[in-house]
């Protein structure tokens, strides 16, 4: 079954002589559990997708599709509430509350959504993230691979089914690469959610069990990588 697809996507800025086709009807489904990587030069659109998926941003035309819902036909309110409990984002910069803790910061979603956190799917998380000792700290007082890891920790808090990571290394250095990379599919097996991620880098993309290429607009699937 799939849990996303993505049908006929355009996205044109501007008008007229000025107009940018940032995306040129892109097609792609991904079955749930898949791992699929994102990779494309700077400008090719691959940000703009991930942004359609997440629906951060409105296509021009075209469909996207959430364990078969059109998420375009909602209005703003019911939009605002799938996007929270369907869709976990990791972003290149973190994106942390300085002011709150790292169990704080993980929690975040939940609270505005106006829940009561799941206590021992909370513990699990530290566990796994290897955050425990760390719950009570500030992101100022954590390394850029821990901050990461709670990052990673809030877009899991909800259990959405689909998460989309948009550089989520950019700003480590290798080793903290490696472990963010291997944390996430180690989660996504253990939670059994999708993953779609934005990565400039060739050889964290061939981690993935298949990589697309978005080149000027237009994508490219090359398929399932190896074992």
């Amino acid at each position: 079954m799939n849990l996303l697809e993505v049908k006929n996507i355009c996205k044109i800025y501007g008008n007229g002589e000025t107009a940018v086709k940032a995306l040129k009807d892109v097609s792609f489904s991904v079955p749930k559990g898949e791992y699929v990587a994102i990779v494309g030069e700077s400008g090719s659109g691959k940000s703009t997708l991930l942004n359609m998926i997440g629906a951060l941003d409105t296509p021009t035309s075209g469909k996207v599709l959430i364990d078969g819902k059109d998420i375009f036909c909602m209005n703003d309110k019911k939009l605002t509430v799938f996007r929270r409990r369907n869709i976990g984002f990791i972003f290149q910069a973190f994106n942390l509350v300085p002011e709150l803790t790292v169990e704080q910061n993980i929690i975040f979603p939940v609270l505005l959504d106006y829940q009561k956190p799941d206590k021992k799917y909370l513990e699990e998380l530290l566990a796994v993230l290897n955050l425990k000792e760390r719950r009570n700290h500030l992101p100022s007082q954590l390394s850029g691979g821990q901050q990461q890891r709670v990052a990673i920790g809030r877009a899991l808090i909800t259990r959405p089914s689909l998460i989309l990571a948009d550089e989520p290394t950019g700003n480590l250095d290798s080793q903290n690469s490696s472990e963010v990379i291997a944390l996430l599919k180690e989660t996504s097996k253990k939670y059994e959610q999708t993953i779609i991620m934005i990565t400039h880098n060739r050889s964290i993309a061939q981690t993935a069990d298949r990589v697309l290429q978005v080149s000027d607009g237009a994508l490219t699937d090359f398929g399932r990588c190896r074992e």
